[in-house]
This record gives C-alpha cells, structure tokens and sequence, in this order.
C-alpha cells in the first residue's frame, strides 16, 4: 500500500512538471564572452569580478578583521573551563559570536555605509574612493585593537619603518591584529579557567581523601562548576566584558 502511494505521488509530481512545461516555456541561461569595446566595459567586468572575490571570501574576512576571533576563542575556551564536552554546541558559539560581532561592529558598519556606500551608491563618488573610505574605517578599528608588540613584530618582518599609522600597509596591519586578538582571547580564556580549576581541585582532594579513586572528579565538580556560573550570571559576565574589552 505504501509503494502505491509513493508510485502514484511520483507520478503526479512528473504529470505537473510536464503539464508546467508545455504552459510556459523554461528559461534558458546563457553566459557569453564579448570583446571590449571600451575601458569603461574592462572596468565593469573588473569590479564585477572583485565583487564576486569579496563575496567569496566574506567569511575569511569577517574572521580577520572584525571582533568574531576573540568572541569566538573566548567562548570556546569557556565551554572547554567548564568541561561541558559539546554543550553549548559549536553551531550555537558561532552564532553566537557572529551576533556579538555584528553588535561590536555596528558603530563602523555604520560608518562604512553611510560615507561610503551610500555615498557610491548615489554616484557622488568612484568605487576606489568608496573602497578607500571603507578600509579606512576598518582599519581605524584594528588600529585600536591591536598591541603595538605584534603591530612592530610584522613591521620588523616586512622591513618597514612607518612615520605614522597611514604608513602601516593593511597587508601587514591585519595579522598583526589577528595575532593581538588571539594573544588578548587566551589572556581572558586564562582568567576564566582559574576559578573552574579550583573547584576541580577541591573536588578531587575531597574525593582522594574519601577514598573514592574510581570516581571521575569531572562527574562531581560539573555540577558545581553550572551553580557557580548560574549563580554569578555567567552568561551576562562574559558577553558585558567581552563587548566592553573592545576599545571603539
């Protein structure tokens, strides 16, 4: 009986995509290569090309230059503290950060959109005065990010000696801020285990010390590692500082 249904459902579906068919025509995509006739349609297939680039490599670039590295390590190394294997789950950390991130990025979207690309959008200016404008909102937030330590390693890398920040290249501001980002995530994530490992070494001395070896600490000290971030209410903790460690 349920064959039959199924044979009957696929065949009403494949009646319906003829009889849709033969009502209208499909539509066909074509892709054609044209020579240029001017710069103009060479710049065109250029920007268009660039754009299709940056739409490919958003997310590497949302990593990079945004506050998204430290939210997400610092959110990571809290679900390892508390030893709560997969909970909360890494799909529910990345969303998570992405919304702090668009949240600690709002005052410089803001920014870019309305003194670039609205401004571009509108024709008042080129789309290389667009971009330039746009990078340098970016990289006014990097710059309040980064240490100089990391800022002067890759400078010392690339045999570059600038006289002020419009001298540093972005190729060489950008790792160096990754690097600032991730040395800042573990100083936080550090600070966040110290408690949590103290609770898992009362658990274990008072275990030891009641005899009861074969019983695995992280099964007792769970439980009072929740209580203690419910009871401090963790979660408020930990996003406040995480936004407010951010200097915009």
């Amino acid at each position: 009986m349920r064959k039959n249904k199924l044979f009957i459902l696929v065949l009403l579906i494949i009646m319906i995509c003829f009889a849709l068919s033969y009502a209208q025509p499909i539509p066909k995509l074509t892709i054609s290569v044209d020579s240029a006739k001017n710069p103009r349609d060479i710049a065109s297939t250029l920007e268009i090309l660039f754009i299709l680039t940056i739409i490919t490599l958003a997310p590497s670039i949302l990593i990079m230059v945004t506050s998204f590295t430290r939210i997400v390590v610092v959110l990571s190394l809290l679900r390892g503290a508390l030893g709560t294997q997969q909970i909360p789950p890494s799909p529910v950390i990345i969303g998570f950060s992405l919304f702090l991130t668009f949240f600690v990025m709002a005052p410089t979207f803001d920014k870019v959109y309305n003194e670039a690309y609205q401004p571009y959008v509108r024709g008042e200016i080129s789309f290389s005065d667009a971009y330039n404008k746009a990078i340098s909102h970016i990289r006014s937030f990097m710059f309040n990010q980064v240490r100089e330590r990391e800022l002067a390693t890759f400078l010392n890398i690339a045999g570059i000696k600038p006289k002020n920040k419009d001298d540093v290249p972005t190729h060489v501001l950008i790792p160096a801020f990754i690097a600032s980002e991730l040395q800042t995530a573990f100083e936080i994530g550090f600070l966040l285990y110290i408690p949590f490992l103290i609770i898992d070494m009362v658990v274990s001395s008072v275990l030891l010390s009641l005899g009861m070896i074969m019983l695995p600490p992280i099964l007792i000290s769970l439980p009072f590692k929740l209580l203690l971030f419910v009871m401090v209410d963790g979660w408020s903790l930990i996003t406040s500082s995480l936004v407010r460690s951010f200097r915009l």
